[in-house]
Parts: C-alpha cells; structure tokens; sequence
C-alpha cells in the first residue's frame, strides 16, 4: 500500500475513532465505540438524536476539532457519523492548505 494512502487511512481511523469517544461522551450514549456503525442515521431510528443534540454536535465540532459551523450551512454533514467524518477532514484538509 502506498505510505500517502496508508497516512489517509490511519488519519480517517483516528478522527473516526475521535467522533465516535465525543459522541458517546458529550450525548452520554449508553453504546461502545465499536458498537456503533458508522453508516447509522445520528437522527431518527439510528442514535436517536434530537435538535438539541444537533446543537451539542456543532459545539463538539467547535472544541474537538476547532471547526465553527457557520449559520446557514447545509446540516447533511450530520446524516451519520460518515458524513461528519468526511465534514471535518474537508476543513482540516482546508485550514493546512490555506
């Protein structure tokens, strides 16, 4: 496997892993790390998170990964852990190249 790829997959399991951690953390979900699959709905039938736990995942965004959320943005970043996932790796990747 080629080392630039190998870094990417490493860096998308470690802010995965991240996620996962603040989730259960900050949402005090009853369920371990490995026990969420990273394609579950964050609302709805899959964890089960409401408006106000939106509004915790935009403050996590803020003081775990140092990414403000502007008003107005777009929320389907939240449709699953995936999605956010891929949020923050498109500003981290942003923030290095500015």
């Amino acid at each position: 496997m080629q080392p630039e790829l190998q870094k990417q997959i490493e860096e998308r399991k470690a802010v995965l892993d991240e996620v996962k951690r603040v989730l259960i953390e900050r949402l005090n979900l009853y369920q371990e790390p490995q026990d969420i699959d990273e394609d579950t709905p964050l609302f709805g039938s899959g964890l089960r998170l409401d408006s106000v736990d939106a509004t915790e995942v935009v403050v996590m965004l803020d003081m775990s990964f140092g990414i403000k959320v502007p008003e107005g943005t777009d929320p389907s970043f939240m449709r699953n852990i995936n999605k956010l996932v891929d949020f923050i790796l498109e500003h981290k990747s942003a923030q290095q190249a500015a």
